[in-house]
């Protein structure tokens, strides 16, 4: 699978406890993506956030499980991404989901000299 230079960054916003039926909302995004054939996902768990409601979520040592903020990351091709954004669209109830073009210097083995013409 190859991701052109020219891609989109789908970053997707929501808290720990989310839900998308019976399991977590990253952990079914994550998997729909991958059914999808999406380049690929990645799940970052912040130690610290806050969204709409300015109701903050921390882990400080008394309060572990506040229902932390989660961020899934994909990149893939922006004809990849805008029709996964109708899936994502029926999973989600709330969260924050944004888009920003990026330049795909290297997915895989070739080195970042080959992909970003600096060879």
């Amino acid at each position: 699978m190859q991701i052109p230079k020219d891609a989109l960054l789908l970053r997707i916003f929501v808290g720990e406890g989310d839900r998308c039926g019976h399991q977590p909302l990253y952990e079914a995004i994550v998997l729909k993506a991958r059914e999808m054939h999406l380049a690929g996902a990645t799940v970052l768990r912040g130690p610290m956030g806050f969204g709409r409601s300015s109701r903050l979520h921390t882990a400080k040592i008394l309060r572990l499980s506040e229902d932390l903020p989660i961020v899934v990351e994909i990149v893939d091709s922006e004809e990849k991404i805008r029709a996964f954004l109708p899936v994502l669209d029926a999973m989600m109830g709330s969260g924050l989901v944004t888009l920003e073009k990026v330049e795909v210097l290297q997915y895989g083995s070739a080195g970042l000299q080959e992909r970003s013409g600096l060879a």
